[in-house]
């Protein structure tokens, strides 16, 4: 009996990692994908903005959001476990923002339906990379401490229809739009240091 239950402990550790090794290729080349879809994304936002956005030498003023930034100038330096366990906490952050953007485009560009596609698509892969990384932190054995983080807080994101509100609502969408995009390009940069052959 004995020798049975641990032959069945054998195999099934070593079904295990293959489990876990396709696992993770598949989260990875998620992200990856999510990484491009993210460029097109940014690239149809500022399209469907009007000027200034877009013009050569434009530059947006930077905005600071409750709960969520972009990855810092440190992250590179942290254990993997806590870079993937940032990852996630970004990426569950990030659907509730870019819904916000979504709703606030739809009274500014309603003829934009293209966009508001993509926003509404680019939240829910987030979502779903963010749900994929957690469960392979948890099969690592590192899974997020605690609960769970909370989600950040929407934007208040103003409906006033004044130039300075519009403007500045416009900003805000742009920078969500550009957190999702350094936020999915940095987890695939950190999940492909487990990738089986070193892709990066």
């Amino acid at each position: 009996m004995n020798r049975r239950e641990g032959s069945l402990e054998a195999d099934s550790s070593i079904s295990f990692l293959p489990h876990l090794e396709a696992k993770i290729r598949q989260t990875h080349n998620l992200a990856r994908l999510l990484t491009k879809y993210a460029e097109q994304l940014l690239e149809e936002y500022v399209q469907q903005q009007g000027d200034p956005f877009g013009l050569p030498g434009f530059s947006p003023p930077r905005l600071s959001l409750a709960g969520l930034s972009g990855p810092a100038p440190s992250h590179a330096g942290l254990p993997l476990s806590e870079r993937l366990r940032l990852d996630a906490a970004a990426l569950g952050a990030l659907p509730a923002l870019l819904d916000a953007v979504r709703r606030r485009q739809a009274e500014l560009n309603p003829r934009a339906p293209r966009l508001l596609r993509s926003l509404e698509d680019a939240a829910r892969q987030a979502r779903a990379l963010g749900a994929a990384v957690e469960t392979v932190l948890a099969a690592l054995g590192a899974a997020a401490r605690g609960p769970g983080s909370e989600p950040a807080a929407a934007p208040a994101l103003s409906t006033a229809n004044s130039a300075a509100s519009v403007f500045s609502a416009k900003v805000l969408g742009l920078h969500v739009c550009g957190l999702y995009g350094e936020w999915v390009s940095r987890t695939e940069g950190d999940l492909s240091q487990l990738v089986p052959g070193g892709v990066s």
